[in-house]
């Protein structure tokens, strides 16, 4: 019994986090969309010092991030946190 509990719980812990990802990436495709300049034929081109800027991140580990854009993962983070915390029994919203 106490394994189905536990497989319901984490089953809806997953569900939860699932939407709160979903909410973070249209949020991030919202703002890369507005960034970009749409095209004729639909698609969207990004500014070069975006890419660039981006690419820099995606190449950098977090620990040699600037504290600006560690502070920015930190914000997606606490949308997460939240909900965890409550599921273990801490801290609640």
């Amino acid at each position: 019994m106490a394994a189905n509990w536990c497989s319901q719980a984490l089953n809806e812990l997953m569900e939860a986090l699932a939407s709160i990802e979903h909410e973070r990436w249209a949020h991030w495709q919202s703002y890369v969309h507005s960034k970009a300049i749409r095209q004729p034929d639909g698609s969207l081109l990004l500014p070069p010092e975006l890419v660039e800027k981006w690419e820099r991140q995606i190449a950098t580990k977090y620990a040699d991030l600037t504290e600006r854009e560690k502070e920015s993962d930190r914000e997606q983070v606490n949308k997460y946190l939240p909900l965890i915390a409550q599921k273990l029994g801490g801290a609640k919203e």
